[in-house]
């Protein structure tokens, strides 16, 4: 009987699929093989460098393998994205804010990585973000922070430290017509004492940068932009609660892999952090002003994909055009 040439290129394609199958599952459950990096664009003490941490032990014991944190902090978190592209090392990944990165397409035009090149693998963590006022400020609410605005246009600061946040904020003004003027840091801590100095009326902020300021009594808080409230301040308002919708931006942290990682690859090690982040973690997390949240790739990949379109918004809604391509 004369066999087809098509006949033997099936099997030979049916063949490599196997393989590679074979391949990529066994990857995936002999992973990792050698000590793994967590790359964090924020300095040791923050709450991203404490969850980092907290999980590194964790897996580490899980793993059979050591995990160790790389601090990485500078250049609007550039620093930290290169080191991590350019290792093309599938045990080196990147433990990151969000806010650190979506916001770089509009404000740099010669980026050394593309978007594209984080793979989103795990979200850990959202970040509680507050609307923070200096404690003798009387508004005690944000409606009448707005009122105050309204009343004496002009006359109040608000603190700006470039990124996803200060866009909101910008917008948001813009949007509700309340005349502000910015002032501009490079530190966020500088804006949080300066807050608490009073030498500025308005930060919004992730609750961890502001947290000192706001338990020596120096600062208070008007609400949380996150969905939900502040399980360490439950009579906090959300923006939503308040009647301010727009302010609304939950802030995430998660973990990112290299281009070329697998769906099974992502899910496992997604499966990993589940299995290791307990209660333990999730009340030091909240110390840190944080929420454990963990989530899957597409899961994560989307709160990501709806933060940058959020953030595209704003940016052009203060008329701040686009640097450099998104994907």
């Amino acid at each position: 009987m004369r066999v087809s040439p098509h006949y033997f290129l099936a099997l030979a394609l049916g063949v490599g699929a196997v393989v590679t199958a074979v391949a990529t599952s066994s990857v995936a459950s002999n992973w990792p093989t050698r000590p793994v990096k967590l790359i964090v664009p924020l300095g040791p003490g923050s709450g991203t460098d404490i969850g980092a941490r907290l999980l590194a032990d964790r897996l580490a014991q899980r793993w059979g393998q050591p995990v160790v944190v790389e601090n990485r902090p500078g250049g609007d978190g550039i620093v930290a994205i290169n080191a991590f592209v350019t290792a093309h090392d599938d045990h080196v990944l990147l433990l990151s804010p969000t806010s650190s990165f979506t916001a770089h397409p509009f404000l740099h035009d010669n980026l050394p990585y593309r978007p594209s090149d984080l793979v989103p693998i795990t979200r850990v963590s959202n970040t509680i973000i507050t609307i923070a006022v200096p404690i003798d400020m009387k508004a005690n609410s944000l409606e009448e922070l707005i009122a105050m605005i309204r009343a004496e246009p002009g006359k109040f600061n608000w603190a700006g430290v470039t990124g996803a946040l200060d866009f909101m904020f910008a917008g948001w003004l813009k949007h509700e017509n309340l005349n502000m003027t910015k002032v501009a840091y490079k530190n966020a801590v500088d804006a949080a004492n300066d807050l608490a100095g009073g030498r500025v009326q308005v930060y919004e902020a992730a609750l961890a940068i502001v947290q000192p300021q706001f338990k020596s009594g120096q600062i208070k808080l008007l609400a949380v932009t996150n969905t939900t409230r502040a399980l360490t301040e439950p009579n906090l308002p959300t923006v939503r609660e308040a009647g301010q919708p727009l302010l609304t931006f939950d802030g995430l942290v998660g973990l990112f892999g290299p281009t070329g990682i697998s769906m099974e690859f992502r899910r496992q090690i997604t499966s990993d952090i589940d299995a290791v982040a307990d209660k333990t973690i999730e009340e030091r997390l909240i110390t840190t002003g944080q929420i454990l949240n963990v989530g899957g790739p597409e899961e994560f990949g989307q709160s990501i994909e709806e933060q940058r379109a959020t953030v595209a918004r704003f940016a052009k809604d203060i008329g701040i055009q686009l640097m450099q391509k998104l994907q």
